[in-house]
């Protein structure tokens, strides 16, 4: 897989080659989904809590006599069927969504989504130069130079001028390299590296 390098001027210089572990693999939509699936459940965090039978204050005593009332058997009046009384069965704030998937089946469903941006000419590399001050002018520039609608910007952590650059342009995320995730990969149409982040990326899952 190839994807073309820019310079710092947005002009096309040549093509990089991509690691074939990397962007070669053959995409499996299934393991997708349930990255992406697993992603979302993680981040789920229960608010909605109910009290129950323990939690619930107020007197256990029986209101009226068993029998002779006329009246339906009755126990506490913090019975789940009275006003005011414990919840059954209700939402609790302690329950778990959390969703396990082997690192393998992890990395693979990254490298499927990776894979699909290079099949369909999603990847853009830029060769930045260091020395040049760095301006959201210039990365609204390369957006539109290099076509891009929406984009995740990969960059490394030390790239702290380019994130602020970065960060107020409305359609492109920055991002650290090491962070890329199944829900940004889809929700942004193109995948945006510098040359160093690229290198990074292939060093980490190497």
């Amino acid at each position: 897989m190839e994807a073309i390098l820019y310079n710092s001027t947005w002009v096309e210089t040549w093509k990089i080659k991509l690691s074939d572990s990397l962007f070669g693999t053959e995409v499996k939509t299934s393991l997708i989904h349930r990255l992406l699936l697993l992603q979302r459940a993680n981040a789920r965090v229960a608010i909605a809590h109910t009290k129950n039978r323990w939690e619930r204050r107020g007197s256990t005593r029986k209101i009226y006599k068993q029998k002779g009332t006329g009246n339906a058997r009755a126990g506490s009046a913090r019975s789940p069927l009275r006003k005011k009384g414990w919840v059954a069965f209700g939402p609790r704030n302690d329950r778990n969504f959390t969703i396990s998937m082997n690192k393998k089946e992890r990395r693979l469903a990254l490298f499927s989504l990776l894979s699909s941006k290079a099949i369909n000419n999603q990847i853009k590399v830029i060769d930045l130069n260091k020395s040049e001050e760095l301006k959201t002018k210039n990365i609204v520039d390369i957006a539109k130079n290099m076509n891009i609608g929406t984009g995740l910007f990969a960059m490394l952590p030390n790239d702290r001028e380019l994130f602020l650059a970065t960060r107020n342009v409305a359609t492109i995320k920055p991002l650290w390299v090491g962070y890329l995730n199944p829900q940004d990969l889809l929700k942004y149409n193109d995948l945006i590296f510098t040359k160093d982040s690229l290198d990074h990326l292939s060093q980490i899952y190497s």
